[in-house]
């Protein structure tokens, strides 16, 4: 997962200008994704979870039904994913020498072309779309 897609994750569930002191909190943290190290995002992470933990356990129940549901739904997915993506967001700091960029941009924009092409030709089989970008890529 590259610094850029995990923070834009992270935007989409808490928003660009959350209420919530612990939403705020954990974009402050996501924010600072591409200019810490592992050691210092993962220790301000881990201490969000433990200091929000109980907020994050509050739950609902529906009067009607009696059915329950977790009250800051959105806040935990953006925990959720940032606890799943934590192991992959620093390996190009692992590798120096295989000088991995911190995001994929240039690689997205580099498929933008393709994606053109292949669009054209939207009543295509899978198969056959395969075949046109093996051709396009040359391979």
């Amino acid at each position: 997962m590259c610094h850029f897609h995990q923070s834009q994750i992270i935007r989409r569930y808490l928003t660009g200008k959350p209420k919530l002191e612990a939403s705020i909190e954990l974009k402050a943290i996501g924010d600072t994704l591409t200019y810490t190290t592992e050691e210092e995002f993962t220790t301000k992470f881990t201490s969000w979870c433990i200091k929000w933990d109980s907020f994050l356990k509050e739950r609902t129940t529906d009067p009607i039904t009696g059915r329950w549901c977790y009250t800051h739904k959105r806040v935990r997915s953006a925990r959720r994913s940032v606890k799943n993506n934590l192991p992959c967001l620093f390996t190009y700091l692992k590798y120096p020498e295989l000088n991995i960029p911190n995001t994929t941009n240039s690689l997205d924009g580099s498929f933008s072309w393709l994606k053109q092409k292949v669009g054209i030709h939207r009543g295509y089989t899978y198969q056959l779309r395969d075949k046109i970008i093996e051709h396009l890529l040359g391979n």
